[in-house]
């Protein structure tokens, strides 16, 4: 038979406490930046090159961050030493977006419940 979850204690609010829990995550939240960090390999412009008849003899690696801004795509190079930095932040944002998303469910939650009891107030 499978296990029932334990009813709430009068008085208290498991979405507040669960909001609480998450909201306490947003305090875990490092540098963060929107886009994504790019690795490319490329070819160079001499045609007799290798980089031209062999893909595994492409130069690089190079680095880049990009992201909107005003509806327009930027690029940034980036030294390989920054490149894990960025990567980094750019996770970081990906996190915080989940959270985030957590917390509007929760509060949606718990303004249609907070709305029906002031309701039945009245």
């Amino acid at each position: 038979m499978p296990a029932r979850k334990a009813a709430p204690a009068a008085g208290v609010d498991p979405t507040r406490s669960r909001f609480r829990q998450i909201r306490e995550q947003l305090q875990q939240v490092d540098y963060f930046l929107k886009g994504t960090v790019l690795k490319r390999m490329m070819k160079c412009g001499q045609p007799t090159c290798a980089c031209h008849r062999d893909a595994s003899r492409r130069h690089g690696p190079y680095f880049e961050w990009t992201y909107k801004l005003q509806g327009k795509t930027v690029s940034v190079k980036l030294s390989p030493q920054a490149a894990p930095l960025y990567q980094a932040a750019t996770k970081q944002h990906r996190q915080l977006k989940v959270v985030l998303a957590r917390m509007e469910r929760l509060s949606r939650t718990a303004l249609a419940r907070l709305a029906r009891q002031a309701d039945t107030i009245d």
